[in-house]
């Protein structure tokens, strides 16, 4: 964990969609909650199992680089990613943003808003 302020910097300048090359570092349970990605900064990456294929064998491995792209941060220091190539995607995707992220094609670009923001996720 950095400090509260540092990551009040870092969150600066995170916008959503920003890009970022990053190495997959542990995927605990591939099929059930997600993996960590390593994209450089003093924060880490996480991809939720919910952006992801339903099978874990379709999920990236540990080591693979890959492009991704920021999806939400909340008060956790944590930086929410969502896999840049479809092959690690949900095949349901386009659907899944139209029910639950409607708003994300306006959001490309926007910054990440600051914890207890009224912006919902």
């Amino acid at each position: 964990m950095v400090p509260d302020a540092e990551w009040v910097r870092i969150r600066r300048g995170l916008r959503f969609g920003q890009v970022f090359e990053g190495t997959v570092v542990n995927v605990p349970r591939p099929g059930v909650i997600g993996f960590f990605v390593d994209i450089g900064l003093a924060v880490g990456g996480f991809v939720d199992v919910a952006l992801l294929p339903d099978q874990g064998e379709d999920w990236p491995a540990e080591g693979t680089v890959a492009e991704f792209e920021i999806w939400w941060a909340d008060s956790r220091q944590q930086i929410r990613l969502k896999p840049a190539d479809s092959r690690y995607l949900r095949r349901d995707f386009a659907d899944y943003v139209e029910r639950f992220r409607p708003g994300w094609p306006s959001e490309v670009g926007r910054p990440v808003p600051d914890p207890g923001s009224s912006v919902r996720r």
